[in-house]
């Protein structure tokens, strides 16, 4: 929570900065952010940092509203490619399925990259 919170807190200090957020609202809460920004040393690539819905915002199309936005954004910014980072284990696997169905395959699976048992999965959407 942490780092989510220091990757807001960054978007919203710094609109122009490297860290941008895109935030989903209700008229009675906030339903869900995405927190994106570029990828240090590339040209046309984007990290998709966070995102997150509120648990009775879920499976209502929220994060795919969000992720279909920032991908509008990025493709209006010229941007080429966006990659996520995620860990492989079981509690992921929602994640996993969900990035599936929004054309984000898996390129990339590094072995106790987070630590013992803990592997870093990639995957990367072209625009």
């Amino acid at each position: 929570m942490g780092v989510a919170r220091e990757l807001v807190g960054g978007a919203l200090a710094d609109p122009n900065g490297d860290y941008r957020v895109l935030v989903a609202t209700s008229d009675r809460r906030v339903e869900g952010y995405v927190c994106y920004g570029p990828t240090p040393m590339t040209e046309g690539t984007w990290d998709l940092y966070w995102i997150v819905t509120h648990p009775e915002a879920r499976g209502r199309g929220v994060a795919r509203a969000l992720v279909g936005r920032m991908e509008s954004e990025l493709r209006a910014l010229g941007a080429r490619l966006v990659r996520v980072e995620t860990s492989h284990l079981d509690g992921y696997g929602a994640a996993h399925a969900f990035y599936q169905r929004l054309a984000y395959p898996v390129v990339a699976h590094l072995v106790d990259f987070y630590k013992p048992g803990d592997d870093l999965i990639v995957m990367l959407k072209r625009l």
